[in-house]
């Protein structure tokens, strides 16, 4: 097998696997409970809470554990929004996740107005459009620091700058980048941030809220007192201990393996694009995620070449997992201004530090081989 989806879902550290044992079995009490078992799964969680905020250079009172990266997002547009007491002006790009993109959708229900500001063709967000969107009543913005689909780094620091000179709140969706690029709340300059455990080795259903001190937010979950009386219900001990580890595995090394993935990231596009006439880029190389290729190529239907590469053991994909089987294109590819045919064709590879030279010239093989099996078939000609 070689899995090259890491965007969609990294595979469990063996290491973060061990960690969570103990919270299944002995360390099994609820740790709003008062006594020792209790007391020792809070502990837990407490040292998880701090592991995370290490990650990205919070203080461990800012992050609140939640059930993942949609949670997390859900609750900080509405959150955020609905602290203000007011229906304010929101902005958001237009390649955000849906999980941002839809609580927006909902909020101009209740009458909030949102400017879905474009993105550049390279995916890039520009400054001064940015600047020119926001009005004196632009109380929240969500801009994500680095796209799940074209691996796009925006310009966050710079952005959220220009917000906090208005007076509004500022979002980012991290959850493509947390443990794949260094990511500092402060050096953002950022209100809200979220991540997710299950893109950096972590498992699935836990992420994370990070919430600035000072900054309101409304419950997104009512019940019990548990998270500061933020977010009820008894916590996912055994996922929040996971993704904890996971957060301190993932800052060692960063800058190393940042290289080694994009050398293999480089490789594996650079084959392709010999091997295979008229490939086109989506997105930008300049300020990518390291381990993210989008290519579209020409004269295919992206979802066969998936199917048939799946068949040989090969795992890639046409685009973001939450829209797999929507018989849509991307609205990423749509918003970036892309024709049809460039995204019927387009995949996404993404690229983990385990992936090893001699996958990436099999999977380089393979995709060419498929492909002029695939021009054969439908005599398009595009050798």
């Amino acid at each position: 097998m070689i899995y090259l989806d890491n965007a969609a879902t990294t595979v469990t550290d063996p290491e973060v696997v061990r960690s969570m044992l103990p919270y299944f079995t002995e360390n099994f009490g609820n740790p709003s409970s008062i006594y020792s078992i209790g007391n020792d799964t809070k502990n837990a969680i407490a040292k998880a809470r701090a592991q995370v905020a290490g990650l990205i250079g919070a203080r461990p009172g800012e992050i609140y554990f939640t059930s993942g990266g949609t949670e997390s997002n859900n609750w900080a547009v509405t959150g955020a929004v609905m602290a203000l007491q007011k229906k304010p002006h929101i902005v958001v790009s237009a390649i955000e996740h849906l999980s941002v993109l839809n609580p927006c959708k909902m909020l101009e229900k209740m009458g909030c107005e949102v400017t879905y500001l474009p993105a550049r063709s390279d995916g890039t967000i520009s400054v001064e459009t940015f600047a020119s969107k926001l009005r004196p009543d632009t109380g929240f913005v969500s801009i994500m620091l680095a796209n799940n689909e074209v691996g796009t780094i925006e310009p966050i620091r710079k952005l959220a700058e220009i917000v906090h000179e208005k007076g509004a709140i500022f979002h980012t969706d991290a959850v493509q980048a947390v443990g794949h690029i260094p990511v500092d709340v402060y050096d953002l300059g950022v209100d809200l941030l979220s991540g997710s455990a299950h893109k950096f080795g972590g498992p699935k259903g836990v992420g994370f809220l990070y919430v600035k001190e000072g900054i309101k937010l409304k419950k997104f979950m009512f019940g019990g007192h548990q998270q500061e009386g933020m977010r009820a219900g008894t916590e996912n001990v055994p996922g929040i201990v996971g993704l904890g580890t996971a957060a301190e595995i993932a800052g060692r090394g960063l800058e190393n393996r940042m290289g080694h993935i994009e050398s293999l990231r480089n490789m594996l596009l650079n084959e392709i694009r010999n091997r295979i006439h008229g490939v086109q880029i989506n997105g930008t190389m300049q300020g990518r995620l390291p381990g993210n290729i989008n290519v579209s190529i020409p004269g295919i239907d992206a979802e066969s070449l998936v199917i048939r590469l799946d068949r040989q053991d090969i795992f890639i994909s046409t685009g973001a997992a939450c829209s797999a089987g929507a018989s849509r294109p991307s609205h990423v590819l749509k918003a970036l201004g892309y024709n049809n045919d460039r995204l019927k064709g387009a995949i996404r590879i993404s690229v983990s530090e385990s992936n090893t030279i001699g996958e990436i010239e099999k999977v380089a093989s393979v995709i060419t081989d498929e492909v002029f099996k695939m021009y054969e078939a439908s005599g398009a000609g595009y050798y």
